[in-house]
């Protein structure tokens, strides 16, 4: 496979210059007009924050992206799909009140907001996954699969359980209804080594799910609750949760990866990434913690892959801040030091295996072209 381009624009802003701008200049450099929209219906995709949450993309971004979209005739929404914890956006409703106290809404964003998987999270499509090997079909948002483009717009950033969420994560994982968030957890529940728990209860305060409890001061899972999102396991400061599947994780990320694929496959496609405010962990979180490394700038691709691989390399690059989780690990005498700020900063990650599998399936190539936007 051919490189892809990847554009790129730093947020450097000039006298008379806006960031919004910046990203308006960068999407058309990148193609976006390209794409026949007229009468059509385009999907955007993001994430809204969940609440209490400060590290999501504002609305102005988004405006921007679905004003482009209504120039070229097209009738985007912006859309996410339900999460499968507890939480400010487990259905519908609460879903579309928490976009709204974030800052989305119809004149903030210039477009509706349609939650892909319906009130409770059920309104699905089973879609086949091509060249799939982890999942031979993909359980989609009913609103996402009946549009006729699809753009992602991230926020890219750390995560626990996949390293970093970036494009493939907003669009695998983000577009999967409850079940198919489910599917792509399966493997994934945690267990505790009771010998070592101390009964701190930072286990049970992470969990999203009330899945656990204390029996003679020691963690218990309820696996009928567990929905194996592994937040419990970065809680603990003891070791004492931890992932029996040593291979779950990598699971996670390829099976995340064929639900891109079911996506993005067979329709116009374009990608969006903001690499700023870079939190450790996801903006399912209701809180973000410190940035792990400054803000570096907004890439544009019609190739996701090569999106996430760029914006990975560049945060690669970037000199960790001392203040933040990752600055904290490093700075610990006899930390095993990775060489890697993702695995540095949550170090049961395997993010590497989420940009083979997309590869490999043929939904976009690692190597890319970078191309720089001013």
């Amino acid at each position: 496979m051919e490189k892809s381009t990847v554009y790129f624009t730093d947020f450097r802003c000039p006298v008379g210059t806006s960031q919004l701008d910046k990203l308006r200049k960068l999407c058309v450099a990148a193609g976006i007009k390209d794409i026949d929209m007229d009468g059509k219906f385009v999907a955007i995709k993001m994430h809204f924050g969940e609440l209490g949450n400060m590290a999501f993309l504002r609305p102005n971004y988004a405006k921007v992206v679905a004003d482009l979209c209504k120039e070229q005739g097209g009738m985007p929404f912006l859309t996410d799909c339900n999460t499968l914890y507890p939480g400010s956006r487990k259905n519908a409703l609460e879903h579309l009140d928490c976009a709204n106290l974030n800052g989305f809404n119809t004149i903030t964003t210039g477009c509706q907001i349609i939650i892909g998987d319906g009130v409770r999270g059920t309104d699905e499509v089973e879609v086949p996954v091509v060249n799939g090997e982890y999942c031979k079909t993909a359980l989609i948002g009913h609103a996402i699969m009946d549009a006729d483009v699809f753009i992602s717009l991230s926020h890219f950033k750390g995560h626990e359980a996949t390293g970093f969420g970036g494009a493939l994560k907003n669009i695998g994982m983000g577009c999967g209804s409850r079940a198919g968030k489910m599917q792509q957890h399966a493997s994934g529940k945690p267990a505790v080594n009771a010998e070592v728990c101390r009964g701190c209860h930072r286990c049970a305060k992470e969990c999203g799910s009330d899945a656990i409890t204390y029996v003679n001061k020691k963690a218990v899972i309820d696996y009928d609750k567990c929905k194996g999102c592994g937040r419990c396991i970065g809680a603990c400061s003891f070791d004492a949760v931890y992932n029996p599947n040593s291979s779950a994780n990598e699971l996670l990320d390829r099976k995340m990866a064929e639900y891109a694929q079911a996506v993005c496959h067979g329709r116009p496609h374009f990608h969006i990434a903001l690499v700023q405010d870079i939190s450790p962990n996801c903006d399912c979180h209701g809180e973000n913690d410190a940035p792990i490394l400054p803000d570096i700038g907004m890439f544009a691709s019609f190739d996701p892959v090569a999106l996430d691989q760029a914006c990975a390399d560049a945060c690669l690059k970037a000199t960790p801040i001392a203040d933040s989780q990752l600055g904290e690990h490093l700075a610990e005498p006899g930390w095993h030091c990775h060489h890697d700020h993702f695995k540095d900063s949550n170090p049961n990650i395997e993010w590497k295996a989420t940009l083979d599998q997309a590869e490999k399936i043929g939904l976009g190539t690692r190597e890319y072209e970078l191309k720089r936007i001013k």
